[in-house]
């Protein structure tokens, strides 16, 4: 079906919820948006640059607080899929599917990407360049990042031999590029990794790749597939990279799984790296969702690596709720000038664990300490009721710099899509530093559980711990644990294999303080 195409401005009336500790504001319900992407000057935190599907721009000059909405055009069609990114010199890049094909309703579909550019925020932005041209195969999902140094501009993405075929014969791959003059010209397209995967657009397919640069010009990307996520880097600006790439994690469930009400959901990661001049200067990071613990209960992940990729830490799960609920649609970000991680997804903690209660907040989450503890925080001012019918996008974003903290993401009301930001008050959260001690917090999983009940504690201060589990009229059934513990993160074990199928209650003293959780046992 043809598309009409509207090119104009738009001053949209935002709405802000004031009273609020982080104030909503609606950035648009125009032309349907979805799949969201959001950069921030760091020269002028003021000006912000937003991207939705499947050719919508919003800009900010205030902070995010009101926003201009227009769609764009290009030579190619602009087919969705936005990434906006800005270089040092306050120059916004926004990138994009093509689809040459849509206005006759014809091939070629999905043959190239498209980059656009403005040299100020304040400016439409123009079509520039575009890269990945190799008929007849699709290429699809870019991904973009800006070496800060010199402005380089490094592109990540899949190319399909055929977009969606069941075919043992056509594959995927990941592809990467690079621009050192602005989005003029492009260095030939080079695959970056050994394993492909194959065409279906699910599981074994090889998708989300993500590129960050590290303090010395290497590119690092992570993406999912086959072989669950794994990682490639280059140390010489993109010339050669790793031959064989390392697997980080297994991904249980894989990255295409299921969330009750959503049109479709994936857990592919985000790789991100820390340039800042904190402590944590250099580390590495991939943040992720899966269901490792069951399909009833997706879950926020993080890894870290310490030495460039060579070596990675086991999953951290970043959602500090209990098991048994959705966490989904993760976006990470680094703030370059303090080194904190932030963190925005989709969460329904606050609901009950019933498949038809499909009510959905959003969530942040922020890491002080290199990504070793999370403050989890609501962002939106109610929950929304996605439709399952209704095509929702594939991901969220954040972006931050010197505490100015800005998400975007999508909500549904009645079916009509929104895209909404909030002004993250930094102030309210606490003034933890680097290195300072979490708020006791306490993660159970799996739940149900078989043979053993993990527990996830995070401690203010060293204090003397107690586990007991309970019958749900309060009968002590045993003592798991009783001993001093000491400060920040424990992670303790207790078997169950030996209990009779029901329901429990675990009991957590920590000092003069009770915490309870409800867990189920199967056999």
């Amino acid at each position: 079906m043809k598309r009409l195409i509207l090119f104009g401005f738009l001053s949209l009336p935002s709405t802000l919820h004031a009273q609020s500790a982080h104030p909503n504001v609606l950035i648009s319900v125009q032309n349907s948006p979805n799949e969201t992407s959001i950069a921030i000057n760091p020269k002028n935190t003021q000006q912000l640059m937003a991207g939705a599907n499947i050719n919508n721009q919003y800009t900010s000059q205030d902070g995010g607080r009101t926003w201009t909405w227009r769609t764009l055009t290009s030579p190619y069609s602009v087919w969705g899929d936005p990434v906006v990114v800005v270089d040092t010199t306050g120059a916004f890049y926004y990138f994009h599917l093509s689809n040459p094909g849509s206005n006759s309703g014809e091939f070629p579909f999905i043959d190239r990407l498209l980059v656009q550019r403005t040299p100020a925020v304040g400016t439409p932005l123009a079509y520039r360049s575009y890269f990945g041209l190799n008929p007849p195969k699709q290429q699809d999902k870019e991904w973009v990042a800006v070496d800060p140094k010199t402005n380089a501009l490094y592109a990540t993405w899949t190319e399909f031999d055929s977009y969606g075929s069941l075919s043992s014969r056509d594959s995927t791959r990941i592809m990467f590029t690079k621009s050192t003059d602005q989005a003029q010209t492009w260095s030939p397209p080079q695959r970056i990794g050994f394993y492909g995967g194959d065409a279906v657009d699910e599981d074994n397919t090889v998708e989300g790749a993500v590129p960050a640069v590290g303090p010395n010009g290497e590119i690092y990307t992570a993406w999912a597939g086959p072989r669950g996520i794994v990682f490639n880097r280059s140390l010489d600006k993109g010339l050669t990279w790793l031959p064989r790439e390392k697997t980080i994690v297994s991904q249980p469930g894989g990255w295409d799984y299921a969330v009750p009400g959503i049109y479709r959901a994936n857990g592919l990661p985000v790789t991100a790296c820390d340039l800042s001049p904190g402590p944590y200067r250099g580390n590495l990071y991939v943040n992720w969702t899966d269901q490792r613990n069951g399909p009833t209960d997706t879950d926020v992940w993080l890894a870290r690596s310490t030495d460039g990729g060579q070596t990675w830490s086991a999953p951290t799960r970043v959602n500090n709720d209990p098991a048994g609920r959705h966490q989904f649609f993760t976006w990470m970000t680094v703030d370059q000038k303090t080194g904190y991680l932030w963190f925005v997804f989709y969460d329904r903690r606050n609901y009950t664990a019933s498949p038809t209660d499909v009510r959905t907040d959003v969530y942040a989450a922020r890491s002080t300490d290199g990504g070793l503890t999370f403050q989890n925080f609501r962002l939106s001012q109610s929950p929304f009721l996605p439709n399952e019918n209704a095509f929702f996008g594939d991901y969220t974003n954040i972006t931050a710099y010197n505490n100015v903290v800005r998400p975007v993401w999508t909500r549904m009301d009645n079916t009509q899509p929104s895209v909404w930001t909030a002004l993250i008050d930094v102030t309210v959260l606490g003034s933890k530093g680097p290195g300072s001690l979490p708020d006791l917090t306490l993660q159970t999983y799996p739940n149900p559980a078989g043979k053993v009940l993990h527990l996830a504690l995070e401690l203010p201060a060293p204090t003397l711990t107690q586990v007991d589990l309970r019958t749900p009229t309060g009968q002590l059934v045993r003592t798991a644990l009783r001993q001093s513990l000491g400060a920040g993160h424990q992670q303790l074990t207790i078997p169950v294999h030996d209990l009779a199928a029901g329901i429990y209650l675990l009991d957590v003293k920590v000092g003069t303080t009770s915490l309870h959780r409800r867990v189920t046992v199967l056999h």
